[in-house]
This record gives C-alpha cells, structure tokens and sequence, in this order.
C-alpha cells in the first residue's frame, strides 16, 4: 500500500477489459489514476501523446492500450495493427523519459515469440525466429517495445519493465465476434446458439494447437508486483502455466453454458500458433506471481458477466 500511496500513475487502456481489473485495484491502494481516453487521446499522434504528459505529470506509467484482436482480425489488419501499436509503445515510451517518469511498465505478449519457439516459451528464447505469420504484425510491433527498453536503459538509465502475457480472459473482454479471441467468442457463440436452439456453432481451425490461459484479475495482480519489485528491461512470462487445447477449452465452455449441440471447426481458418504454453517461474523468482484462478472457475466467472451484461 506504502508504494502506491499518491502515486501519480497514468493507466493507458484504463477504460478498457485489463484496466477494468487493474485500476480498481490501483484505487484502493490510494495512488492518483489518470486513464486518458476517446480521440483526443489517440495515442497514435504525438501531440496527444505530449498533451497526456503536460497534463498529467505521471510517476508511473502502466500501458495498456494495444491495437489486438482475435486471430481473424490480426490476419486482417495486419499493417494497421503494426502501425498503430509501434506508434503508442515508441512514442509512449520517449514522452515517458523525456518528462522523467520513474517506471514504465510495457504490457506485452507471448505472440512476441517465434512461431517454432520450443515448449514451455522460455524468455531467452524471445529472439530467436520470427513470430507465427499471422500474429507477426501484432507480435514483432510489441517486441519493438522490448529493444526500446533496453536500449534506453543502457544510454539513459530509464526504468522500464515488459511482461509477456498470454491469453488473458475474464469480465469485460470483447465479446465482438469481429475481433474477438477464443475464449468470449465461443462463449457468446454457445449462448446464442442455445438461445436460438441451434444445433451447432463454427470455430475457426482445427481445435489441436493449445494455449495457456491467465484469468484477468490474476493479470492486474502481476501487473502490481512487477511494478512494485521489478526493475529490469529483460521481459518475464506471465501467465497461467496450463497448457490446453482449444478443443478442450471449447467443450468446457460449451459444457459451463449448458450448450449441446456440435463443434464444427472449419479448417479452412488459420489456427494461429500450434502450441502457446509459457514458462512462469522467473514471475515467481522475481517478484513472487503466481497465477490463483482454475481455468474452470475463472470461465464460470465470465460466463456470468457475460450473461449479467450481454
């Protein structure tokens, strides 16, 4: 609580699925929060970006905000998504030592892996191939953001922090089938599904390639003690330390909303990265993470809001 107490902390992406989980959490530990939003902040230009700064003089500064969807929408927007997210991670990262902030945490992801990385993803294996391609605009935009804090700290002395999340899920994730990932999707599938009493919902892929999942109140949780004890620019895996496949994970959402019908994958769609399970044991050497919430649990818990809030 001492740590926080009055700490000028700008949250970018406050308003959004993480920041709906961190900045509650922020607020109760007494730190004064600014979470700059809608296109007066497009935090893509840089006189927006410098007009955040100005206007709020940050101690710290935890960015959220990312350009991300599912994989049909990374496929889709590839050059969109590479330009939106180099843009805020580099420009966010300048305005933060130009204005002497004294941490910045990066939240990042394990699409920054190569596509063939081995299993479970291991943070010094980060730089050894290139991301899978349909997740490469995405992934290599936010590894950018690892090389600045690097490179910064070396001829600046600047604070900064990345973590590798993998995929985060809970209340108030997109639930757009547009742009959503696995877990809200077939969530809002199943349900229509049975409230429509159809038969059957598509998923894209084969079902076989397998992802570790980290329940988002788990993630703000990591988000505060790396901030609090973690001070280098070497990346650290966060996440759930489980690997499932997504045909596993989609028969459990089907089975937690009570939705009977059949599973069609339509194996013409990308299935992304074949295998997503990471090595979490430097969160815990460094600053004592470790993820609390069973996958069942915590899928119960979003069925619930999405239900409470559809």
């Amino acid at each position: 609580m001492s740590f926080w107490k009055n700490r000028r902390v700008l949250v970018t992406g406050g308003t959004g699925f993480l920041g709906n989980s961190l900045v509650p959490k922020l607020e109760d530990c007494d730190a004064i929060i600014f979470t700059p939003g809608g296109k007066e902040f497009d935090l893509t230009k840089e006189k927006n970006v410098e007009s955040v700064f100005q206007n709020f003089k940050a101690e710290i500064v935890i960015h959220l905000a990312a350009d991300f969807g599912g994989i049909g929408y990374l496929k889709s927007t590839r050059g969109k998504v590479y330009f939106n997210n180099v843009m805020m991670n580099t420009l966010l990262v300048e305005k933060a030592r130009q204005y002497n902030v004294d941490k910045f945490v990066g939240i990042n992801t394990v699409y920054c892996y190569p596509g063939n990385a081995e299993m479970p993803l291991k943070e010094e294996d980060l730089w050894k191939g290139r991301p899978e391609k349909n997740l490469a605009s995405y992934g290599l935009s936010k590894r950018m953001m690892i090389f600045q804090s690097e490179v910064y700290r070396e001829q600046y002395g600047f604070n900064s922090i990345n973590l590798l999340f993998s995929n985060i899920y809970g209340p108030h994730d997109n639930f757009d089938l547009n742009s959503a990932g696995i877990i809200p999707a077939t969530i809002r599938k199943c349900i229509e599904a049975k409230n429509n009493n159809n038969d059957h919902i598509t998923l894209w892929g084969t079902g076989k390639p397998t992802r570790d999942n980290l329940y988002v109140e788990d993630a703000a949780d990591a988000i505060i003690l790396a901030t609090e004890r973690y001070n280098k620019s070497d990346p650290v895996n966060i996440g759930g330390g489980i690997e499932v496949s997504i045909r596993e994970l989609v028969n459990l959402i089907a089975e937690l909303t009570g939705f009977t019908g059949k599973m069609i994958f339509d194996t013409s769609k990308p299935d992304g990265q074949l295998r997503q399970c990471v090595d979490t044991s430097k969160a815990k050497k460094e600053f004592g993470f470790e993820a609390k919430t069973d996958l069942k649990e915590g899928l119960k818990k979003t069925i619930k809001w999405y239900m409470e809030n559809k």
